[in-house]
């Protein structure tokens, strides 16, 4: 009987009869893969280093998602020996766990971003996004010289913030009241900026763009730019990856 119930011919010719096995072996499935979690304070290692994003950097990304950077570049480095020699050590979960959205990706018609802070000048980047082709002779990339014309124009960032902390991201209420002073402290190197390094500590305070007249949307994508990969200490990520 039992040999009758299980013959391959019969479930492919009934159709109620394969559905219910179906149904089964994904109900078991999802129970396997999804169970586990419940019973895990988090599936993602914290590291060193990372903290939520500064409010230029995350205007900055906003601009980002808003001229859709992320259809034709991903942030997240495989653990391949060709991608880690050509963009650095492979991205970890924990870079990623203040992103809504994140912006892995997955085409990469201009190359990864994850690790791109730091590798070139502010003044490499500028001209970049004005005239890809003057940089880079074999780049199809648009140009974007409007972002150096256009003052930023980000709205109230304690609210976006306030949004962030809703949704798990630790801002504090002091990160939250500032965020707009902090905002315009990180693009003018003239302004106070203690408080703005005590709670992001690795950010960087300058006038991205070359115009310190005027905070841009340049400003801000550069700013979200130059932090790419710069705030996970690796050397102490190393350790976690090592067999046990």
């Amino acid at each position: 009987m039992a040999g009758t119930l299980f013959d391959h011919k019969r479930l492919e010719r009934n159709v109620t009869l394969l559905a219910v096995f179906a149904f089964i072996a994904v109900t078991i499935g999802g129970i396997v893969e999804i169970a586990p979690l419940f019973w895990i304070d988090s599936t993602v290692e914290k590291v060193d280093g990372m903290r939520p994003y500064s409010p230029l950097e995350l205007a900055g990304r906003n601009i980002y998602m808003r001229e859709g950077c992320y259809n034709c570049h991903s942030q997240m480095i495989r653990p391949f020996r060709d991608e880690v020699e050509r963009y650095g050590h492979y991205s970890l979960a924990a870079e990623s766990m203040y992103d809504h959205p994140f912006q892995w990706g997955s085409k990469r018609t201009g190359p990864d971003l994850a690790r791109v802070g730091g590798r070139y000048s502010d003044e490499w980047h500028v001209q970049h996004l004005k005239n890809p082709r003057a940089v880079v002779p074999e780049s199809i990339m648009p140009p974007y010289a409007f972002l150096a014309e256009r003052e930023l124009n980000s709205g109230d960032m304690r609210m976006h913030l306030q949004a962030l902390y809703r949704v798990g991201v630790p801002y504090s209420k002091a990160a939250i009241a500032a965020a707009n002073d902090d905002l315009q402290a990180q693009a003018d190197p003239d302004r106070s900026s203690t408080d703005l390094k005590a709670r992001y500590p690795k950010v960087q305070v300058r006038d991205f763009d070359g115009d310190p007249t005027r905070i841009t949307e340049m400003d801000a994508l550069v700013a979200y730019l130059q932090m790419l990969g710069t705030l996970v200490d690796l050397k102490a990520a190393e350790p976690q990856e090592q067999p046990k």
